[in-house]
């Protein structure tokens, strides 16, 4: 539609605004996991990918909020040393982490890892 003006002010006509309604679904179609991650992020600057909330779900993992704020201390202190994708373990748990991304790639408990080898990281973060 065209635009034209009235009184030196340029005006767009008033039509239906599709924008809103799509705002409206994404809402809708946020999940748990993606909303609980989100929240977490909030808190301590970590979040969790799609893979690594699977993962966790898969074990039956949880972590509370004591928990959370040590693996982001410890993400921290991986970035304080320039490390880029950093092993972390933490209370028998594995978190392999993105660390300019502030991101958990993957998750699982230490005695998981058939051959306990890790590779693809620059350093590890023992909490």
């Amino acid at each position: 539609m065209a635009e034209f003006q009235v009184n030196n002010i340029l005006l767009s006509p008033v039509g239906p605004q599709a924008q809103a309604a799509q705002a409206g679904q994404q809402v809708a179609s946020v999940s748990f996991a993606q909303a609980l991650a989100a929240a977490q992020e909030e808190e301590n600057g970590v979040r969790f990918s799609r893979h690594a909330l699977e993962r966790l779900a898969d074990r039956h993992v949880r972590l509370d909020s004591g928990e959370m704020q040590k693996l982001g201390r410890a993400v921290a202190q991986a970035a304080g040393h320039g490390l880029r994708d950093s092993l972390v373990l933490l209370d028998g748990l594995a978190f392999i982490v993105d660390v300019p991304g502030k991101t958990v790639v993957t998750a699982m408990p230490v005695g998981e890892q058939a051959d306990h080898v890790f590779t693809n990281i620059d350093g590890a973060v023992i909490v």
